[in-house]
């Protein structure tokens, strides 16, 4: 019966996706607009068919695994080094302003301020895919503004997988138990160092010698399957025994086999997987979406806009202009992270099995995470048109460029044009 429900699901799940994003490819929408309204439609708050929105949610884990194993791919540790002082303030910075605003709305409307600390994180927290799809689709991974927006999203990654390992700790010293805060963040951390320094270190050795032996059977089935095995095997085990996430892990997994000389082949290998898996992630976050929370919780669903597509992008823009960079970085930066992500899900059905997050919470951020994945596509394809309304406002184009050399900003006009 288990295989049964599998089949059933992933066809269910996939063929849905195909006619929706035919459908909303079709209108000038983006496929994942599609993936997400099949969500909608397959999941178990509207009648028909439902798929098992369990088996959906692990099948989608493998698709994160692979897009971030194929962004590792793209990058170099030196990428990442360059846009550090950026990244690692400007994710701080926005984090912070955004846990601020929702905690205090939430103590507004009667909520309790560690419940309001939780829901602000995961808010902050913007989708690894989503981020990645756009930039993709857009021909923006491989540019200074796309290093910037992944650099910042893997700095939420790793600040998420601290709260994810430090909330026990803290909930139970919040319950009188005993629980030492500091030896645990000493731990998350140490375990963060040593899983980073193992992959560069024998991960650089081992790796491409085991893609080599592959090769050498000239089989492109063994081939494909050791590719699919250090990707998910990397991730598995920094997730089980570091503590990490496993976007994380199969990102520093592409990281550390794209310099050899079979990243290439192994791109194309993962590619077609990529693809497919990632539709089941969008069709899984669709299969949360309860259609009657918009009409018993509207000013919930106004808050999450209002929060994630307004404040999150606009306190990355203004991060992003005072530590000197192009507008069309903040620009890339602010609507890339102008949406909800998959992690902001596991830190809530956290905070909600140790009873500090009611499902009001949960709710409001499953619908913010639907709606701004939604309009993010829509968003991307106007980046150029919000540029060039930016420069037609002189006083506030001044304001976005004051800190930043001229030479460099003349360039970065000159790409949108």
């Amino acid at each position: 019966m288990h295989n049964v429900s599998l089949l059933v699901t992933v066809a269910l799940c996939l063929t849905t996706a195909l006619a929706c994003g035919f459908v909303t490819q079709r209108l000038g929408l983006s496929p994942i607009v599609g993936y997400l309204l099949a969500g909608i439609v397959v999941g178990p708050n509207t009648p028909g068919l439902v798929a098992d929105v369990n088996i959906a949610s692990e099948l989608a884990e493998i698709g994160v695994v692979l897009l971030m194993f194929g962004v590792g791919l793209h990058f170099r540790l030196k990428d990442l080094l360059d846009v550090k002082g950026v990244a690692i303030p400007g994710a701080i910075g926005q984090s912070l302003i955004a846990i601020a605003l929702v905690t205090a709305l939430e103590i507004m409307l009667g909520g309790k301020f560690i419940g309001g600390l939780i829901l602000g994180i995961a808010f902050s927290v913007a989708s690894t895919v989503v981020l990645v799809r756009m930039l993709h689709d857009h021909q923006l991974l491989s540019t200074k503004e796309g290093h910037v927006a992944v650099g910042w999203l893997v700095v939420e990654d790793i600040f998420t997988v601290l709260v994810l390992v430090l909330l026990p700790t803290i909930t139970n010293a919040l319950n009188g138990g005993q629980g030492g805060f500091l030896p645990a963040l000493g731990l998350a951390v140490g375990k963060l160092i040593l899983l980073t320094v193992l992959l560069l270190v024998l991960g650089t050795r081992v790796v491409p010698w085991l893609l080599k032996q592959a090769a050498a059977t000239h089989s492109r089935e063994l081939f494909t399957l050791t590719v699919m095995v250090v990707a998910l095997g990397v991730a598995l085990g920094a997730s089980k025994f570091f503590g990490a996430s496993m976007a994380l892990g199969a990102f520093l997994a592409g990281m550390i086999t794209g310099p050899s000389e079979f990243g290439g082949r192994a791109e194309e290998r993962a590619e077609p997987l990529q693809h497919v898996f990632t539709a089941l992630f969008f069709v899984s976050v669709g299969m949360l979406f309860n259609p009657r929370f918009l009409v018993e919780h509207p000013f919930g669903v106004v808050f999450a806009l209002v929060i994630v597509v307004v404040a999150k992008p606009l306190s990355a823009l203004i991060i992003v202009a005072l530590l000197g960079q192009p507008v069309r970085t903040g620009l890339t930066v602010a609507i890339g992270l102008a949406q909800i992500g998959e992690f902001s899900f596991i830190l809530s059905d956290l905070a909600r099995s140790l009873g500090l997050l009611e499902r009001v919470g949960h709710d409001v951020l499953v619908v913010g995470a639907l709606l701004s994945i939604m309009v993010n596509p829509l968003l991307f394809r106007n980046l150029d048109r919000i540029e060039r309304a930016l420069q037609q406002q002189k006083w506030l184009w001044r304001l976005l460029t004051a800190r930043c050399p001229s030479a460099t900003q003349t360039k970065s006009v000159k790409t949108a044009t």
